[in-house]
């Protein structure tokens, strides 16, 4: 099992969705935590309140580009590249999977049944997000796990 796989089953383990994991393994590569940040992510989980619509992947995935390259104080503006790096990534999801629709990638599914086995499906779908957007924010010149 390769890193990245070892760390997302310890989340999943932990009771942590898809969204959320997203931001964990991104705060983890800083040597940070912000459990607000965290737990503020999990109803984007399971295509946004459970709904299966948008993919929680894809939406933690926007939010770690943010991370780096989002307004987060009165003082600040977006960086230029922001909007382009979300558009290459939702663009590169889309492809990749061919939709950005949670149902349509797992399955119709009861979640408050108890089942979970589109867990796999889900960790190959977060395994491949996470190494694009380390790519994007490469590509337009961020150093990974160093937003200062």
């Amino acid at each position: 099992m390769d890193d990245i796989s070892l760390r997302l089953f310890k989340l999943s383990s932990a009771g942590f969705c898809c969204a959320q994991i997203m931001y964990k393994l991104a705060l983890e590569d800083e040597g940070a935590s912000n459990d607000d940040l965290v737990r503020s992510a999990q109803g984007l989980c399971r295509g946004i309140a459970d709904t299966q619509k948008t993919c929680g992947v894809l939406t933690g995935g926007i939010g770690v580009l943010g991370l780096y390259g989002a307004k987060g104080a009165e003082t600040e503006a977006a960086k230029e590249d922001f909007l382009q790096m979300t558009k290459e990534f939702h663009a590169w999801f889309k492809a990749e999977f061919g939709t950005t629709k949670c149902v349509t990638l797992i399955g119709e599914r009861d979640f408050a049944s108890g089942d979970q086995s589109f867990k796999p499906i889900c960790a190959e779908i977060i395994k491949k997000a996470y190494v694009k957007v380390y790519e994007v924010l490469l590509e337009h010149g961020y150093e990974y796990g160093n937003r200062e």
